[in-house]
């Protein structure tokens, strides 16, 4: 198949990389950046430096491909302004989807989004049907990042005596365009292991108590499902966590205690500044048939 990957961070440089390995895909990638031009030729067939605030630049890099996966994240540490986020996903989303009403061999089109749009249950289960209710402007920019692609691609489809909302006089249906958003845990894997996120905290004191709780998802896991759901031709929401939801402070003390770190303090007369606990459940993409490679935490 012929396959775009539009952001290739973390995410989309490994499955990039994955295709490039068993030789089963052609992958064009892009990039904001042309220093990293270099290193993406080494896993793709092609590479464009873009913008997907750049319409015309997307509708070029989607033609003739037969799925295109969504990997677009705020850089470094950026990620925390809501203003970057509304920045990077929205104009890319509602490009994307203009840009698919002229590109017809595409048929499926994969999102990698974040579990935090369910916001915060105080620890109660969570599923794909469960309400979204983020908690901040940062999430409600992906729930709607995840509105649009769904939406445009329920209006691209053609139906006989009924023009599409979106589709302009010279455009051509996209018809049976498949849409699947991946609700993402926490990620870790090769190049961000845990315990390098546990080495910044080792012997610090936290604000709050630590009593919340966190999802979480290996690399390995990300590239299999995104391959399981082409495979597969999965449409939908799926959540993508392992099975086991985690307490942060039970995590923290049992990362720093077998990698021989200080331990965490924590004080909860400071605020805590994780806005959610929830437990996410991942039964749906289980139940499509995909067997989790870690289904629980490594340290």
């Amino acid at each position: 198949m012929n396959i775009a990957i539009i952001g290739c961070g973390y995410v989309g440089t490994a499955i990039a990389r994955h295709w490039h390995q068993d030789n089963s895909h052609i992958v064009t990638a892009t990039t904001t950046t042309k220093e990293r031009v270099a290193e993406l030729e080494e896993v793709a067939q092609r590479v464009v430096v873009m913008k997907g605030d750049d319409e015309t630049a997307l509708k070029a890099v989607i033609q003739n491909q037969d799925a295109v996966i969504l990997c677009v994240a705020p850089i470094g540490d950026r990620q925390v302004d809501a203003n970057v986020y509304s920045e990077t996903y929205l104009p890319t989303a509602k490009n994307l989807v203009a840009a698919l009403q002229q590109a017809p061999t595409v048929k499926q089109l994969i999102y990698t989004n974040s579990y935090s749009v369910y916001g915060n249950t105080n620890g109660a289960w969570v599923d794909e049907d469960t309400p979204v209710a983020p908690v901040n402007k940062r999430g409600e920019v992906l729930c709607e990042t995840e509105q649009i692609l769904l939406e445009g691609a329920k209006h691209s489809r053609h139906q006989p005596g009924m023009k599409s909302q979106i589709l302009d006089e010279n455009a051509s249906p996209v018809q049976d365009l498949r849409v699947c958003i991946l609700r993402l845990g926490g990620i870790y894997g090769p190049g961000r292991e845990l315990v390098e996120m546990f080495s910044r905290f080792a012997g610090t004191t936290r604000p709050g108590d630590g009593e919340y709780f966190t999802n979480w998802v290996h690399l390995e896991d990300i590239v299999s499902v995104v391959d399981f759901v082409i495979l597969n031709g999965l449409q939908g929401i799926y959540n993508l966590v392992n099975d086991v939801p985690v307490i942060t402070r039970e995590l923290v003390e049992r990362g720093c205690e077998r990698h021989g770190l200080p331990q965490v303090l924590w004080d909860a007369s400071l605020p805590n500044l994780r806005p959610y606990s929830v437990r996410v459940s991942n039964q749906k993409i289980k139940a499509a048939g995909y067997r989790f490679i870690h289904p629980e935490i490594l340290f």
